[in-house]
């Protein structure tokens, strides 16, 4: 083909494609997947959490008051190196995968392939089998039969559309609450305008575009060949066997016998076509690998699922590598970690997960910092006593309210002053700004230049930072 028509191609109108439903191990899993993501997704704002000073709720993003409750742990602003890392972590998880197992994680993980999944799970429920599927579009809709049946199925994905944007608000509020202020029409107008568009956005990605996010919009299809190594399992016609030297050729009389087709120079592969109804992105694997392939396993499944009835051996078309099936006997497929890539990628993983888990639970009960007040930077009092000011904000993180003591070390007695108190109080996820005054007759002045600030929580934790005092000597 010719770059002018390569050009074209990228545009023509593509017919719809209907799935056919298949069984097998890579369906399972597959499906396995689909409803733990569900459950996960759906039912996780609605498992009870304990807590003392916000909504019982296991998972809560609370915008307003800048806290991000994930069970028992409580994330604020300034812990967004976490989010960081947990990013990073993604993108190396995904490399990774991607070294060993292709595109393995859009098969059975993405969301778009979960939703797609299940609209199609649910296109089937209403509708019947591939062949019902593709005789309700040929008829006009005046047709009753697909009034109904076309009609009731995207009111269905309407619907699931629109509780999968509502579960996404859930997150982001007291989920009881907010699900009857948002029916009463008392809720904010953030998650009306939130809904509406994922709705819409839900719909489009599973029920109309399908396929086409993973080829168009998404853009991990397009730079995944960088990822892959002659090691990298991803799904494979095997050729040699499936063509033979005269080509594929459908199991009709006389060539229904292995031996038959062998001696006439044809393969194991009968042309049933079945591996492409299944594909939800409508290739030919027998093509050869592609970009648009997902390596979701369902033409695994439905090939096996051929030479199981014709009694000849499964793996037709399978997982396997390209050093592997270039070889004159392939050998059982076997994942190849042991590569300078795949090593990185995993020391990374390694090396990021015991940080995050370390600073997790190290860290600190509150947050402190202590600035000096350099408008001006030191006062002269009348009777000769040189005062500095400083600013100390210190933020409760403790999950509880909490007591704190503040005292200097390396200062005569009585030359700190906080206003008549040492201890400030404060709740749970809050923040106060002490003033305090270091005032030193000339004498210390001259001879005290640096001292440390001492912080200490009622849990006992505690933190010394150094200040230091300016003065005009």
């Amino acid at each position: 083909m010719d770059n002018q028509h390569a050009g074209h191609d990228l545009y023509f109108k593509r017919p719809p494609i209907v799935p056919r439903s298949v069984k097998g191990p890579f369906r399972r899993f597959k499906t396995a997947i689909l409803w733990l993501g569900f459950a996960v997704y759906f039912l996780l704002p609605w498992l009870p959490w304990a807590r003392n000073d916000a909504p019982s709720q296991a998972v809560l993003f609370d915008i307003p008051g800048r806290r991000y409750y994930l069970f028992d742990l409580t994330v604020y602003p300034q812990d967004i190196f976490w989010l960081a890392i947990l990013l990073f972590m993604a993108a190396v998880l995904l490399f990774f995968a991607t070294a060993l197992v292709g595109r393995a994680f859009c098969g059975y993980f993405c969301f778009q392939t979960l939703w797609t999944d299940a609209f199609i799970w649910l296109e089937h429920l209403i509708q019947g089998e591939r062949p019902a599927r593709l005789r309700l579009a040929r008829e006009p809709w005046s047709k009753r039969e697909k009034l109904l049946k076309v009609g009731g199925t995207r009111l269905i994905w309407g619907l699931a559309s629109f509780w999968t944007a509502l579960t996404f608000v859930f997150y982001f509020s007291h989920a009881p609450a907010m699900l009857s202020a948002f029916f009463l029409g008392e809720a904010a107008a953030a998650a009306y305008i939130t809904t509406l568009a994922l709705t819409a956005s839900t719909y489009l990605a599973a029920g109309v575009l399908r396929e086409h996010v993973c080829t168009f919009i998404c853009p991990y299809g397009r730079f995944q060949s960088v990822m892959y190594e002659p090691e990298t399992l991803a799904v494979h016609y095997d050729k040699r066997r499936g063509e033979g030297s005269a080509g594929r050729v459908a199991a009709r009389a006389g060539l229904r016998v292995q031996q038959d087709r062998s001696a006439l120079g044809h393969g194991d592969c009968v042309d049933c076509k079945l591996c492409v109804q299944v594909c939800p992105v409508g290739i030919d694997i027998r093509d050869g690998l592609q970009y648009k392939c997902i390596s979701c396993g369902l033409c695994v499944d439905a090939c096996n699922t051929i030479m199981d009835k014709m009694g000849w051996a499964r793996g037709l078309i399978r997982y396997d590598s390209e050093v592997n099936l270039a070889k004159p006997a392939p050998e059982p497929v076997k994942l190849h970690w042991k590569s300078l890539k795949v090593l990185g990628y995993g020391l990374a993983l390694v090396l990021m997960s015991a940080y995050l888990a370390y600073d997790m639970t190290h860290r600190n009960s509150f947050e402190h910092s202590i600035q000096q007040v350099r408008q001006p930077l030191f006062v002269t009092l009348s009777d000769g006593t040189i005062r500095n000011r400083y600013q100390i904000r210190l933020t409760n993180i403790s999950g509880k309210d909490e007591q704190y003591r503040i005292e200097a070390r390396g200062l005569p007695d009585g030359a700190l002053d906080l206003g008549h108190f040492r201890e400030v109080g404060i709740r749970n996820g809050k923040s106060v700004i002490v003033q305090a005054s270091v005032m030193l007759d000339p004498q210390s002045a001259k001879r005290i230049h640096d001292f440390e600030f001492v912080i200490s929580s009622g849990s006992g934790e505690t933190v010394i930072d150094p200040a230091h005092f300016f003065t005009r000597q």
